[in-house]
């Protein structure tokens, strides 16, 4: 049985063979950048939103991202939609809770989609995943106020609860779906000066899951990746504007066997 060092190398080649096609229902702010980072490591994004297309486009892609950084109640819609689409299809679907416990919408509407369809997988910080179950549990705004180890026995339970992995990212990113457990130490301190790394970890581990059938593994393969290209990147930038797009250049760089010998990734 290949390690999981050696599964990374794996999803990472099979991305780059496959191109397979990301459905994103993604946010204003980030959809520039998460379509260009789908692309420079290999993948093929689409961004659709349309309630009257959702369905036919996730029918077409190999997983579907549902981010509800920029909510609209039509976004909403269009999100249950394609998930119901894409859980009949057998679809991975991974959500991003952007803001749980930030606000009403934002928590009922995470709430919702889960309710609605099979999520694969749930990616968010320590205080957004602690939303999902702890009504007293609140956020500011997308910056968590909790640290993963404080969310790491609520992420087990709730991972069990919902039949679901988890992946709660920090700077030890933690990926559980209640049985197997990794933390991914991956990363650089810049990616929390620029706007959306979260969202674009989030699309990447859609592309993973796109050709890995384990989301336990599949998840923690992404994060590494996207945690090695913040740290190639920080070998050239010393600024978030430069940086934003080293990460873009790393992520199209990174080959399977750089991702093999670099990533760090831990089983519990």
């Amino acid at each position: 049985m290949s390690s999981i060092h050696e599964k990374a190398a794996a999803n990472l080649n099979i991305i780059r063979e496959k191109k397979p096609l990301i459905h994103n229902i993604t946010n204003f702010v980030v959809m520039n950048y998460t379509a260009n980072a789908l692309l420079a490591m290999g993948a093929s994004p689409v961004m659709a939103h349309a309630p009257n297309e959702v369905e036919d486009m996730v029918s077409f892609a190999g997983a579907l991202v549902l981010n509800i950084g920029t909510l609209t109640d039509e976004w909403i819609d269009s999100m249950i939609i394609a998930g119901k689409k894409a859980t009949e299809l057998g679809t991975p679907i991974i959500l991003d809770p952007v803001g749980s416990g930030a606000t009403d919408l934002r928590t009922q509407s995470a709430k919702k989609i889960i309710s609605c369809t099979k999520t694969t997988v749930i990616r968010g910080n320590a205080s957004e995943i602690l939303s999902l179950r702890d009504e007293n549990s609140v956020t500011k705004g997308v910056d968590s106020i909790h640290s993963v180890d404080e969310a790491t026995e609520t992420a087990s339970a709730l991972a069990k609860e919902l039949n679901t992995t988890l992946a709660i990212t920090g700077p030890v990113d933690l990926v559980t779906d209640g049985q197997k457990k990794y933390r991914i130490s991956n990363g650089h301190e810049l990616m929390g000066c620029v706007t959306g790394t979260g969202c674009t970890a989030t699309t990447v581990i859609g592309a993973f899951l796109a050709v890995d059938n384990d989301p336990v593994s599949a998840t923690a393969t992404a994060l590494a990746y996207m945690g090695l290209a913040g740290e190639k990147a920080a070998e050239k930038a010393t600024a978030p504007g430069s940086f934003m797009i080293g990460m873009l250049d790393a992520m199209y760089e990174i080959t399977p066997e750089m991702l093999e010998k670099e990533c760090h990734i831990e089983t519990e």
